[in-house]
Parts: C-alpha cells; sequence; structure tokens
C-alpha cells in the first residue's frame, strides 16, 4: 500500500505525467507527483486496516462502516439498478462512473439515483469472504514505543539503545490481534514468497491484499512467518494458506512446531512453482493456473481438516564406517512431511540444484526443469551407478531387518513415502502388495523400492517395489550417498538415521464434490491458570510482566470458553473463592482485572467495562487479578515512641476506612479536622503527617478551597507523602475534588508535570477519565503544559 494512503479520484490535478502508483488495498491509482496534492487538497485516506484508540476503548466500537470510493473503471453491474458499468479507457479522463466499497466490493452508478448519501454511514458486512476477513476492528495498534511509564525505569543509556534499535527494526508488537470468538467466522492468514513461480507470487500478493484484509496478508521475504503467526495466535478458528512450493508449507509447519500452537490451525497449501507434491495430495492441483483467488479463497474456507503425520529424523555419524567421498554430517532438514529417500532419486535431484545454483538462469521454465531430469534420468539409466545401494546400507523397520528383501529386488533408491504424491505427481506406492490402505494419519510409513529402469515408467502410472508399512525406521549407511528430503538434497557420510514419528499436522484438503454444510462446532474450552497480585506489587512491577507473574498468587484453574466475557469469568473466580479455603488465596471484595496482553505494560480494566472484554483479550495460559485492598505500612524506626492514641474515656479511636455505604466526611471515626495535616502534605513532612494521624485527625483534612493533603503532596510532588495517603487514607480520597476547580490530585499532578505522582496515583486507582469544572481531564492538562509524554501515558491507561 501507499503508506496506507489511499490515491483517490484524480481529478483537477497539475502534475499529469511521470510514473503511477496503485494502492494494493483500495485499488487506486495516481501520478507519484499528484499524491501531496491529493492529500492535501482532497484529504483521501485508505481504508483503515485496524484502529488506532487507546487501549482500553477497542471494544466501544467494533462495527465496520463502507469505504466507498469513485472508480473511473468499474467492472460488474450496479447494486441498485443491475445495469453494467460504462467504463472509459483513458487514465486522463475525469469521469467518474462508479462508487463502491473496497471492503465488500459493493458498486453503484455515479448518481443520484443509483447511490445516495444515506449509504455513507451504513455499516458494511465486509462481503461474500467475511467469513474469512479478519475485520479491522480486531487489529489494535499500540502505543509507540509503549508509555512513558516504562522508559522513566530505564537508564539513559537503554533508553538510547532502545530507540537505535527501533530506528533500524520495525517494531513487531507495534499491532495485537483481538478477535471477537465466534464459530463462523474462520479467519485465514496468507503467507506468500513473491518469488515462488516467476512473477506469479507478486500479483498474487496484490490480490489477495485487495480482495481481505491486507494486514492478515504476509509477504515471506519480510521476516519469515513466525511473526504473522505470532500475532494471531491467540484467534480461534484460524487458517493458514501458505502460497509457496513444499519448503513453504514446511517453513510454516516448523514455524507453528516453534510456538507450540495448541490447537495448530489448519494449513491451505496455493502451489506455485514446481514439484507440490503436498498440494496435489491435499487435492490443490501441482501449480497456479490463474484460477480466479476469490473461488480459491471460497475453497479455502469450505476445505477439508485432515492429519498429516510428521516424521523426525536423527542422524548419527556411523563410528564403523569412513566416508568415500566429500559429504555432510547432517541432512538439510530433520522433519520429513512429504518424502524422505535416497539413492538415484536424490542424485538426479542432487545434480539439478547444483547445476540450477550454478546457472539459474537455465532452469527459469517447468518445461526446461522436467528436460533436465529426464536427461538425468536417463544417464543414470546407462550409468547404473547405485545398482549396489542395498550393500551400503542396512534397513530396520520396526525392528525388523529388511536389507535382504532390499538385495533381493536390486533397488537403486529407497523412499520413505508420507503422502500419496512423489515426484512432481506420480504415485509410486503399489496398493495391491500392501497389508493397509495408505493415509496420511495413520502413523505410518511406506517404504518403497526404486530401480533406474522403474523410475521413467512412475511418469506413466507405474509403480515401485514394495517394501513394507513401519512405524519407524533406522538406516545405517557404509558410505556416502545422496540424500533427499521433501526435495532438499544433500551427500551425506556414513551415518546412523532413525526415523520415529514426530506428530500430526492439521491441513486444509479441497472439498471434492458438492460443497457440503460446514460443521460449527462450539469453540474448544480454555484452561486457564487465575493468579492474585497485591497493590504493593502492582505499584512496583506493573510495568515488568514477568517480576508481576513470578511474584502473584495462584488462586486455582478454571475451563473458560473463549467466546466468555469477563463478567462470566468474574463469576467462576468467585466460585473458585468459595471452593478454596487457603487464606492466601483469598480475594477482597474490590478486586479487579489487569490486561497483560495489549500494551507493553500491566494495566487495570474498569470494572464497568468487563462485558466488553473476552477472556482471550487479557490472558492466554494465566489470568491475573488485582486484589485492591491496600496494605498498611509497615512498622517504621520513627513510629517507635509513638502512643496509640485513645478517646477522652479510655477507648482506643478507630483509624480505618469507613465501611461501605457511609460518608468519609460524615462518619463516626471519632478523627479530627486539622490543618496541620495539610501543612504536613506542603512541607513533605511524613514524620509529622504519621504523628497527626496516630492521634486520631483525619487524613480527609481540606483547607478552604476544598483541597485535601492529597492534592497538595501531589502538586508540590512529594512522593512519601502521596504514597503514605494513598496506603493509610480512605479509598474516597483518591477522587475527591476540590471547590475551586473541582480537580482530583490527578489533575494537580498532570498540571505540575509531577510524573511520578502520576503514576502512583493511578496505581493506587484514580479515575482518569474524571473532568474539572472546565470538562478538563488530565491528559488534557498535561498537553496544555507540554508534556506529551505525560499525556501519552494517560491515554494508554
Amino acid at each position: 500500500m501507499l503508506a496506507d494512503i489511499c490515491i483517490g479520484i484524480v481529478i483537477n490535478l497539475i502534475n499529469r505525467h511521470g510514473p503511477r502508483l496503485k494502492c494494493a488495498a483500495c485499488r487506486i491509482v495516481a501520478h507519484s507527483g499528484c499524491i501531496s496534492q491529493l492529500l492535501d487538497r482532497q484529504n483521501f485516506t485508505c481504508k483503515p486496516t485496524f484502529r488506532d484508540v487507546g487501549v482500553r476503548q477497542y471494544r466501544e466500537q467494533t462495527s465496520i462502516q463502507h469505504h466507498w470510493v469513485h472508480r473511473r473503471s468499474q467492472k460488474g453491474k450496479c447494486r441498485q439498478c443491475g445495469k453494467s458499468f460504462q467504463s472509459k479507457l483513458s487514465f486522463s479522463s475525469k469521469d467518474i462512473v462508479a462508487i463502491s466499497c473496497s471492503w465488500c466490493k459493493t458498486a453503484y452508478h455515479n448518481k443520484d439515483s443509483c447511490f445516495n448519501l444515506q449509504k455513507i454511514g451504513e455499516e458494511c458486512d465486509l462481503g461474500v469472504h467475511s467469513s474469512i476477513i479478519v475485520p479491522p476492528s480486531w487489529i489494535v495498534k499500540l502505543p509507540r514505543g509503549g508509555s512513558f511509564k516504562s522508559s522513566l525505569r530505564k537508564s539513559p543509556k537503554k533508553k538510547t539503545n532502545s530507540k537505535k534499535k527501533s530506528k533500524d527494526k520495525p517494531d513487531q508488537r507495534a499491532f495485537v490481534i483481538k478477535p471477537i470468538p465466534t464459530v463462523t467466522v474462520k479467519p485465514v492468514i496468507v503467507f506468500i514468497n513473491p518469488k515462488s513461480g516467476g512473477n506469479q507470487g507478486a500479483k498474487l500478493l496484490q490480490k489477495f491484499q485487495w480482495l481481505l484484509n491486507p494486514r492478515q496478508v504476509f509477504d515471506l521475504t519480510q521476516g519469515g512467518p513466525k511473526m504473522g503467526l505470532e500475532m494471531f495466535r491467540k484467534v480461534p478458528n484460524l487458517r493458514v494458506l501458505a502460497c509457496g512450493g513444499d519448503g513453504t508449507v514446511g517453513w510454516v509447519l516448523s514455524i507453528l512446531d516453534q510456538l507450540e500452537f495448541s490447537p495448530p490451525p489448519a494449513v491451505g497449501v496455493l502451489p506455485l512453482g514446481t514439484g507440490n507434491d503436498l498440494a496435489r495430495a491435499l487435492g490443490w492441483g501441482g501449480g497456479y493456473t490463474d484460477e480466479p483467488i476469490s473461488k480459491i479463497l471460497s475453497n479455502i474456507a469450505d476445505g477439508e481438516i485432515v492429519m498429516l503425520d510428521r516424521w523426525d529424523l536423527k542422524v548419527e555419524k556411523n563410528p564403523n564406517a569412513e566416508p568415500n567421498e566429500e559429504g555432510k554430517e547432517n541432512l538439510p532438514l530433520n522433519v520429513v512431511n512429504n518424502y524422505f529417500s535416497l539413492g538415484v532419486d536424490a542424485h538426479i535431484a542432487l545434480e539439478f540444484h547444483e547445476a540450477r545454483e550454478a546457472h539459474p538462469e537455465k532452469f527459469n521454465s517447468r518445461l526446461r526443469n522436467k528436460m533436465f531430469y529426464g536427461q538425468a534420468g536417463g544417464k543414470d539409466l546407462l550409468q547404473r551407478k547405485w545398482k549396489d545401494l542395498a550393500d551400503f546400507v542396512k534397513l530396520e523397520c520396526d525392528g525388523k531387518d529388511l536389507t535382504p528383501k532390499l538385495k533381493e529386488h536390486k533397488v537403486h533408491a529407497i523412499v520413505f513415502l508420507n503422502i500419496a504424491s512423489y515426484g512432481g505427481g506420480t504415485r509410486p506406492w503399489n496398493k495391491s502388495g500392501a497389508a493397509y490402505e495408505q493415509s496420511t494419519e495413520d502413523g505410518m510409513m511406506e517404504v518403497i523400492g526404486l530401480t533406474t529402469y522403474q523410475l521413467p515408467l512412475l511418469q506413466a502410472g507405474g509403480h515401485g517395489t514394495t517394501i513394507t508399512q513401519c512405524k519407524s525406521a533406522c538406516i545405517t549407511t557404509s558410505k556416502t550417498i545422496p540424500m533427499q528430503v521433501d526435495g532438499e538434497a544433500a551427500r551425506l557420510n556414513p551415518s546412523i538415521i532413525t526415523m520415529t514419528h514426530l506428530n500430526k499436522a492439521s491441513m486444509l484438503a479441497k472439498r471434492r464434490g458438492r460443497k457440503g454444510n460446514s460443521q460449527q462446532t462450539a469453540l474448544e474450552q480454555l484452561k486457564v491458570t487465575v493468579k492474585k497480585i497485591c497493590m504493593s506489587d502492582y505499584e512496583q512491577h506493573h510495568y515488568d510482566k514477568d517480576v508481576l507473574t513470578q511474584r502473584a498468587t495462584t488462586l486455582g484453574t478454571i475451563d473458560v470458553s473463549p467466546s466468555a466475557d469477563l463478567e462470566q469469568v468474574r463469576q467462576m473466580i468467585v466460585k473458585l473463592q468459595e471452593d478454596n479455603s487457603d487464606p492466601a488465596a483469598r480475594l477482597s471484595a474490590d478486586w479487579c482485572f489487569v490486561d497483560c496482553c495489549t500494551a507493553e505494560r500491566v494495566f487495570r480494566l474498569d470494572k464497568a467495562q468487563e462485558h466488553l472484554h473476552y477472556v482471550m483479550d487479557v490472558a492466554s495460559d494465566e489470568l491475573l487479578v488485582l486484589d485492591t485492598e491496600l496494605p498498611t505500612l509497615p512498622q517504621t524506626p520513627e513510629d517507635e515512641g509513638i502512643v496509640t492514641p485513645t478517646g477522652t474515656n479510655g477507648v482506643r479511636l478507630r483509624i480505618s476506612s469507613p465501611v461501605d455505604g457511609e460518608s468519609p466526611l460524615d462518619s463516626n471515626l471519632l478523627e479530627k479536622n486539622s490543618e496541620s495535616v495539610l501543612k504536613a502534605a506542603k512541607t513533605g513532612d511524613l514524620k509529622m503527617l504519621k504523628d497527626l494521624h496516630s492521634m486520631g485527625f483525619s487524613l480527609l483534612s481540606i483547607d478552604t478551597s476544598g483541597q485535601t493533603a492529597l492534592h497538595i503532596g501531589a502538586k508540590y510532588g512529594h512522593k512519601d507523602i502521596v504514597k503514605f495517603l494513598i496506603a493509610t487514607a480512605p479509598p474516597s480520597i483518591l477522587n475527591m475534588v476540590d471547590n475551586d476547580k473541582g480537580q482530583t490530585a490527578l489533575h494537580k499532578a498532570a498540571e505540575a508535570k509531577q510524573r511520578r505522582i502520576c503514576c502512583m496515583l493511578v496505581a493506587g486507582g484514580v479515575s482518569i477519565s474524571m473532568q474539572d469544572s472546565q470538562g478538563t481531564t488530565a491528559r488534557d492538562l498535561a498537553q496544555r503544559v507540554q508534556d506529551p509524554e505525560l499525556a501519552a501515558y494517560l491515554e494508554s491507561e
């Protein structure tokens, strides 16, 4: 895309020459010299592919509106009148023939009888591919660089390095995915190699960006599939489309193994390039032949999930043999998805690979590649170089020695076949000689012997020699022998190779015949561990998720649906509390959820917004809850010698928070107002404040303007005073407002640029959204005093 800018109608422009640029997301074309004028004079914007909102507001509006764009050229028919569009062929034409939506592709004639202004504010249903499109409301943009609070914790050196890193390498955590769990939506993320299939990959990349959300389409040359898979890790019913050869599919599956997806997404294949045996076995064909992308996406949405056995290869050096020629100590791949072979077929594949590396310009077409294989096969047929392969190989399958069988049939190649297709579409497995039907999910590998006479006959429908079907195999070689794993070939020194079952991968097979109704099964239950963090740990470590998680106390485990909101989860945790007799695992009445997934730091969630958030939004395997009951400060040496005050009748004074429903100013706590409390807060005299509190003076004392000690301490930046008041005073002090301006302590701290104090107040539970008598929030005050970092922090909160 053109830097996320939609280059709209090209009218009344000055520069009508030069190179043209096209937006892949909106398909709008403009001269490169006209872009700045379009931005300034026409105010065109690209369709929104993500939500640029605060990390607390991403669930408040999830609907999507049409993105209407004027078109000078449009195919199809008008949605209103049903007549075709009359497109102009000249690029310089000013006539607008249609208005269409970049999301759902609905188009109307550019006239009042077909399109009226009422359609501008309508919601969009995303069109025919709505079930696989990732809505922009699911993708939330994180604040750049995180909150200023985390940066304040860093040393200047680290801060400098951080900036340098962000300049050299784009932030991979720029976006997070917040899905709305549903069984009707099966979003697809597309990985495509633009270099595959000649120029096919580059063209398909643009087509996918046009039909889908561009942020669900990934270019594999820009860092591989890991970043995209990590982003969409928590999306239920996720499907993956790998566009490329067998190597591209294997790459995606290996990253899924690394990330330990549970459950793993189903992977479909759009075959590009040559070979493509896995795509053939799954019914996607041997190569892309200009089939409409929209039809392919429909087949992916309706695809049938099948399991694919995957096999682990372990290579050890054979201590009883020496290499007879130069070779390698390890195979190119250690996981088999399609097949593993050694002998003459691997020798031909290796020669092809070496020749293509030496002269890549000679191998730019499928026909030339096939001609090379034919010539190499004919050469080996005459030379019969690997006629004695069985003399240098010992084969054990499921503990049984099958070497005599190899020698009996004088095989020139041994193939361990996991799928039905081999060598570009041949079917070497002979069903008549098999004990079991061939399957990709039976946990068994088919072992086949081939000779140089049988190899060319495979292209005509011939078969190899059936050796066995096994669940494990051990191959011992005493000579340097060419081998290949899924088409990647190398010469391997004498080795002991052990092949065992690794796992099963979910794959998408093309549904044959009439489309059946896809079953809408319930979402798989999540097993989530609930952990409690205390306020003191949250205040000190909410910028460090790992430390906070380590300090958390485990409350138990709950089974919850991904579609459950936090209101439902709250009831589960309450039930968990009732069944738990451990005092350390108890929660106070005013506990809350914290989000450890959305931003770079942990933040609390408002209880009134719990119905907007799903459990997957704020947790992965562990769900953190904050016990907001503020602990009393520990006894300090300066407290020694202070006598606990008593009333005139000898009764101990209660110095605690008012009970529920009781006004802090009207409570019968026997506390006394005092100007000395305010004076101690202004001068920062913590000892004096503690002495006054212990003598029964109220920490809610106010001056003539209605300011509390917290207002004054926050304004003057006395951290110890603010910390003591947050921990000791009644919670109502946090949001008390003065009489003059109607401001809280957070307003005073923000106006005075007291960043640390703002962080302490936010962690203590002050309301960030409260407005003063002028309708101004603390964030607005931070902007007014020109403190953008403080304003950004309050915005992120």
